[in-house]
């Protein structure tokens, strides 16, 4: 009789550690405990299977899908680590009862940098904190030991994000502010004769020896405050009030807010009566400084089409991306960003092109926009925030459904669309710019109320200058084509024929721009019919969008 081995004891250390299981008891114990019996296996049905076959990543089922969380705006409060405070310590030796002062400096804080990284295509994950604030420094040791320096915070954003500064606190220009106010008293008392006295004991900027009683504070004399301090590296710093464009890949980071200096020891007032001085000073508070973060440039192409037009599956065939994909409108609630890999390191590039600094393109990015509706621009359907998202495309694909309805009214009422968002976009930058303006006065003249409240001046901080408002290229004058899908049903082959003789007539100047405008581009208009759900057609995208790009 062949030896049998239970299947539930194949692959364990049962008969090595019990070797008193002979294989007639292993039989038994294979009876008593069937697990196959207990755990059947699942029967497939062949209709089940078959179905599951059928969808793919063109084609995912209803739930195949993620949600990319998206921002393209984050407003933060970015804060520099303050300094550490100065050390009150004396020198205790052998043989030396009282020596003389050995506290440390407080370090400095920590600094603020941001950098632009490719791979980055979202702010969503800055809007969520609101607060950035860097380390603040250690305070000062005894032995003249200084503070350890504040942990730096480095913010890494999207090639292609504007830095706005909408408000500036700067402690240490207040301190200097004050510090030059005293210094005048005081000149204008020494010149009139009077008694000049010293500076006084501040709470918030002098550390007294621990154990200190009121009474010994207040027979104590405070020197004069020294003035605040900056670090050196407030030198790098970008203008205030800031405005950074940054419009390419950065291999080392901007410094934002350099961090605050620390306060200083004891023996820093020291004088020749005076060897043991029971004083320090308080580290400086960090700089605050409020930004605007936004995306000029969204991605590199942009889809723009009717709902249910095959955006997000033509999304899907181009990258990896697992937008959501049904068979009905709206299913896209918010932009999704892939990414098109042109060189992947392996085999030849699908494309070879440089961009405008010079670097071979490896990738390019395609932003899928919510379907726009009629009347899109009076913010109906999904409103004027996606089409926000259109501006801020390089190149834009219009996404037609050939099996919809007549394309080339499709095409135009997507640009009739398009085009009003560009008037009204036109009217607020006049309207902002006219508001802007600041009138000639004479000297002498009286100000009316009408003028005064025509000015505008932000309550936060009156010294900053107006928010400049943000203004990109005109939608009619970014390169564009058309993508025509669904080109593999019955019946589209007519409808494609009269929307490719159309663009033809368009970019000869028979017709006129859809949009309307005169000087619209349309030096090189192109149409090309796919089946995104079969993939098919699509490899010829990546060569147009790379062509446009450099046009």
């Amino acid at each position: 009789m062949p030896s049998v081995r239970p299947s539930f004891l194949s692959g364990t250390l049962t008969p090595f550690l019990y070797p008193s299981f002979t294989e007639s008891t292993l039989i038994t114990v294979s009876r008593r405990c069937p697990l196959r019996r207990r755990f059947p296996p699942r029967a497939r049905c062949s209709s089940t299977a078959t179905k599951q076959s059928d969808y793919s990543q063109l084609n995912p089922t209803p739930d195949d899908y993620s949600l990319t969380p998206f921002a393209d705006r984050a407003i933060l409060t970015l804060e520099a680590g303050a300094g550490g405070h100065g050390c009150v310590s004396f020198l205790r030796e052998m043989y030396t009862p009282e020596g003389p002062a050995n506290g440390g400096d407080g370090g400095s804080g920590g600094n603020v940098y941001i950098q632009a990284v490719r791979g980055e295509t979202s702010l969503h994950k800055l809007a969520r904190r609101r607060l950035i604030k860097a380390g603040r420094g250690r305070n000062g040791q005894g032995k003249v030991k200084g503070g350890e320096r504040g942990a730096d915070v480095l913010i890494k954003v999207p090639i292609g994000t504007i830095v706005r500064e909408i408000q500036r606190r700067d402690p240490v220009e207040v301190l200097l502010e004050e510090a030059e106010k005293a210094e005048m008293e005081r000149e204008r008392a020494e010149a009139n004769g009077e008694v000049v006295e010293e500076g006084g004991f501040k709470k918030d900027r002098w550390l007294v020896y621990p154990g200190t009683v009121p009474t010994e504070l207040n027979r104590m004399k405070f020197p004069q405050l020294p003035k605040p301090r900056r670090s050196h590296l407030v030198a790098l710093e970008p203008q205030s009030p800031m405005w950074l464009d940054l419009d390419k890949h950065m291999e080392t980071p901007m410094l934002l807010a350099a961090g605050a200096m620390g306060g200083l020891g004891n023996p820093n007032f020291m004088t020749p009566f005076n060897n043991r001085p029971k004083i320090a000073t308080k580290g400086e508070e960090g700089v605050k400084i409020s930004v605007q973060l936004e995306l000029k440039i969204l991605a590199d192409l942009g889809l723009v089409g009717l709902p249910n037009a095959g955006k997000s599956t033509l999304l899907r065939a181009l990258s990896n991306s697992r937008a959501r994909v049904g068979n009905w409108a709206f299913t896209t609630l918010q932009p999704n960003v892939g990414t098109v890999v042109l060189d992947n390191h392996k085999d030849r590039p699908l494309v070879m092109k440089r961009n405008k600094h010079g670097e071979l393109r490896e990738s390019f990015t395609i932003a899928d926009v919510p379907g726009l509706i009629e009347d899109a621009h009076l913010d109906k359907g999904l409103g004027l925030g996606f089409l926000r998202h259109v501006e801020r495309a390089a190149v834009l694909a219009f996404v037609i459904d050939l099996n919809a309805s007549d394309a080339v009214q499709a095409l135009k009422l997507l640009w009739r669309e398009v085009s009003e968002y560009e008037t009204l976009r036109g009217k607020e930058l006049n309207a902002e710019t006219e508001r802007r303006m600041v009138m000639y006065k004479p000297a002498n003249s009286v100000e009316s109320k009408s003028e005064t409240d025509m000015l505008d001046t932000p309550e936060l901080n009156p010294s900053l200058e107006p928010l400049p408002f943000l203004a990109s290229e005109p939608i009619s004058a970014k390169p564009w084509f058309v993508v025509a899908t669904k080109a593999d049903l019955e019946g589209t082959q007519e409808n494609y024929e009269k929307l490719h003789k159309y663009l033809e007539d368009v970019k000869s100047g028979v017709q006129p721009h859809p949009s309307g405008r005169e000087n619209a581009w349309k030096r090189d208009i192109s149409s090309i019919p796919i089946s995104a759900i079969n993939a098919h057609g699509v490899e010829a995208i990546p060569q147009i969008v790379m062509d446009l790009l450099d046009d």
